[in-house]
């Protein structure tokens, strides 16, 4: 068997088990927030999503080294250099640190004054919010320091621990959700603390496991300057990157806060918590691909890398889509199900936010070939500057016109814009022709996000509304883009890979 039949064996077996973990703690998540929502209450439900987004808003700094970390990772392996690898993660596990250190000092001077200062929480409540901010500072200082293990996961592609590890997160979730509902005392700052209990524990298992199974994992003071300048100046332009997503998600937020109070961020937050709950069947996909785009491009197979790109684009569009589109055509009756009262506003968040996240998902592995370069000054400099503008431009739009959803147009504007120019930068950077890219993903994925609501929605719309309608109209839409995706949106490769696979399982059965 070639080396490239390897890894695509690789990633399909990573892929499967990041779904399985995914189905399960999305089982649970679907489960648990609704009994939190109607716990906590509308109010409390926004301000925990308001004030744990300060703490949020200061993680840029983290999230821009998580992408130095595992691109060297990734890098080092590749070239199967042990010495670099455990410079690479001792060097990282410094930085992160100190990362943290920074995130507490900005979060309990800047967060603090601007919980109290500006933003828009009941006298009576901001005990309660205090706590809150107290909590998510600890569980985001935790979760930097433990990101150097998780990357050395995912660099030796072993996606296997992430769902074992799974079952214990989700029981104690299910946990939380029990303790919340006998317990007498204050529910929210209960709900920080035990989230807070939960993020430790399940951070201490990520870090022993790395530390057992991999050589790198073990921590020794290496001062190895070199290492801090180049990884600090790939940090640094990864930083206006993560400043641009932390301004889009938790700007956005605040901004909807000043202008409309909390009730609107628990809109926005039950709308993103779908959104994050469909966008990991994309993320999960190329958490499993993204190791290999690297190493495909340190090893020098760009022809191999262009492929896994292009594949990367077009299977997770066709996930999110999957997911994506019962909620797109019968979005009030869905969050009525599952919610029985959601907030003024969540459904047209929800439609506009899953609109967004197909388009995003079609950008991250273009961003992955950049950041494999290693050139990436301009390209952030660039894609920093225009999402920054969202917060502003949006700003300006809630000034002229008191509508919510205005906030998250301008978003999914700029975010399309941003995709062509991600393009531009990964032909520069790598070689990806346009072409290329264009009819490997481009044509598939606009035929199948044409055709595949046409039935389900027609159908839908022309239907009594009943709780059958709902059902059969869901089972559809998954069956409409699964036919769609496979007449229309796969190569005939790709068709014979799924053919013979079916065939071979349908013949294990039939044994």
């Amino acid at each position: 068997m070639s080396q490239t039949q390897n890894n695509n064996k690789r990633i399909a077996k990573n892929t499967l088990l990041l779904y399985l973990r995914m189905i399960f703690l999305l089982s649970i998540s679907l489960f648990t927030s609704r009994v939190v929502l109607q716990t906590l209450g509308v109010e409390d439900y926004g301000i925990y999503n308001v004030v744990g987004g300060v703490v949020a808003l200061f993680a840029f700094l983290n999230g821009a080294m998580t992408g130095a970390t595992q691109r060297y990772l990734n890098f080092d392996l590749a070239k199967n250099d042990t010495k670099a690898l455990s410079e690479t993660f001792s060097t990282a596990l410094i930085i992160h640190s100190l990362i943290a250190l920074t995130l507490i000092l900005l979060s309990e001077t800047v967060g603090l004054w601007f919980m109290y200062e500006k933003m828009v929480i009941p006298e009576e409540r901001m005990t309660a919010a205090m706590w809150v901010l107290q909590c998510a500072i600890l569980v985001m200082s935790v979760n930097i320091i433990s990101v150097p293990y998780n990357a050395a996961i995912i660099a030796h592609e072993k996606m296997g621990a992430f769902a074992y590890i799974s079952l214990l997160e989700a029981t104690l979730k299910l946990l939380i959700v029990y303790m919340l509902y006998i317990s007498p005392v204050d529910k929210l700052i209960l709900y920080a603390i035990l989230l807070l209990t939960v993020s430790v524990v399940i951070r201490f298992v990520y870090s022993s496991y790395s530390h057992k199974h991999f050589k790198e994992t073990h921590f020794r003071f290496i001062w190895n300057t070199v290492k801090l300048k180049e990884m600090g100046a790939f940090a640094s332009w990864n930083l206006i990157g993560n400043l641009a997503l932390m301004g889009v998600t938790q700007g956005l937020n605040m901004l909807l806060n000043v202008f409309f109070g909390p009730v609107v961020n628990a809109a926005r937050g039950v709308a993103v918590q779908v959104q994050g709950a469909i966008q990991q069947f994309a993320n999960n996909f190329q958490t499993a691909i993204n190791p290999q785009i690297t190493k495909s491009y340190a090893s020098d197979q760009l022809e191999y890398m262009y492929s896994l790109v292009c594949r990367g684009a077009k299977f997770s569009f066709f996930m999110v889509l999957f997911m994506s589109l019962p909620f797109l055509i019968m979005t009030d009756q869905a969050l009525e199900l599952w919610l029985k009262t959601p907030p003024a506003y969540t459904s047209t968040f929800l439609r506009i936010i899953l609109l967004n996240v197909m388009i995003d998902c079609l950008s991250n592995p273009l961003n992955n070939s950049v950041n494999a370069s290693g050139r990436i000054r301009t390209f952030q400099l660039t894609n920093g500057i225009l999402m920054l503008s969202v917060v502003p431009l949006a700003y300006v739009a809630l000034r002229m016109h008191a509508n919510p959803a205005l906030a998250f147009f301008t978003q999914l504007l700029i975010t399309g814009i941003a995709h062509f120019i991600k393009l531009s930068f990964a032909k520069k950077r790598t070689g990806l022709p346009f072409s290329y890219y264009a009819r490997k993903v481009y044509l598939p994925i606009t035929a199948v996000g044409l055709l595949s609501p046409i039935i389900p929605y027609v159908l839908y719309w022309h239907g009594n509304k009943s709780l059958l309608s709902f059902f059969i109209t869901g089972i559809l839409c998954l069956i409409s883009v699964a036919l769609t995706a496979y007449i229309f949106g796969l190569s005939k490769n790709e068709r014979t890979v799924i053919n013979t696979k079916l065939i071979s399982i349908t013949n294990k059965i039939k044994r």
